[in-house]
């Protein structure tokens, strides 16, 4: 893609960041409305923004012809940085409330049979038996009830499973954890601000239920470059627990 191919693509996507998320008649609406002008843009300006997945994934220790879910997952793109492991992963649910997006999700499952595009809420959805490992990337800020999504996550882990959570957060003022970042009075106001606009709600008490769900984990804490905003650097975390076996 050229230079000018890939500028055009992102005045598409931030347009619709400048307009905001709208208001809907119901979450499922306001995704919908939101993302559907740019799901055919949305991975490559996403590759920019949301850092530290591959990394995740990577990490993750997940058995022979594991099942995976993956709560938010969108159009699946995340399914593509299990690389040469993926053809171990006997099946990879992305659940998501987002048509837009799920229809690129579906396009991709032409070419990954392991993947499986569900519409459903990842605060209710349940798959039939436990499953080896659950993905929340960049969605736990874009949920509404985002304890009953760790709940949830928690639930329909097999004992042992492991929950993968990477996505952009603030400390709290005094953070509970030691070791935990501290972040200063600026950032905790400014990323939070910036990014509510869009439906994404940086919320410090996210990793602390992580931590308190799950107490077997272990975190990565970073910061990323913002796409167009060349001294910005969002504070991220990279989140593996372990269910008691």
């Amino acid at each position: 893609m050229s230079r000018l191919e890939t500028l055009r693509n992102d005045a598409a996507v931030l347009a619709r960041l400048l307009r905001g998320m709208p208001r809907a008649a119901s979450h499922a609406d306001a995704l919908g409305a939101f993302y559907g002008p740019q799901s055919q843009h949305y991975d490559r300006f996403r590759e920019r923004l949301l850092a530290g997945r591959a990394e995740l994934i990577a990490s993750l220790p997940l058995p022979e012809r594991a099942h995976v879910v993956e709560l938010g997952g969108g159009t699946g793109r995340n399914a593509e940085f299990f690389g040469e492991r993926l053809a171990r992963i006997e099946r990879f649910e992305v659940v998501d409330l987002c048509r837009p997006l799920l229809a690129q999700a579906r396009e991709r499952a032409q070419r990954i049979v392991q993947l499986h595009a569900i519409e459903a809420d990842a605060t209710t959805y349940r798959p039939a038996q436990p499953v080896d490992g659950v993905l929340l990337s960049y969605a736990l800020t874009m949920i509404p009830d985002w304890r009953g999504a760790i709940a949830n996550a928690v639930a329909m882990l097999k004992p042992g499973g492991v929950l993968g959570v990477v996505d952009f957060y603030v400390a709290p003022a005094q953070p509970p954890f030691a070791g935990s970042a501290r972040h200063s009075a600026w950032t905790r106001w400014f990323w939070p601000t910036w990014f509510r606009h869009d439906g994404v709600r940086l919320d410090a008490a996210h990793l602390p239920a992580l931590r308190e769900a799950l107490p077997q984990h272990e975190v990565v804490e970073a910061r990323a470059p913002v796409p167009y905003l060349p001294l910005g650097r969002v504070p991220y975390y990279r989140f593996i627990g372990r269910k008691p076996a």
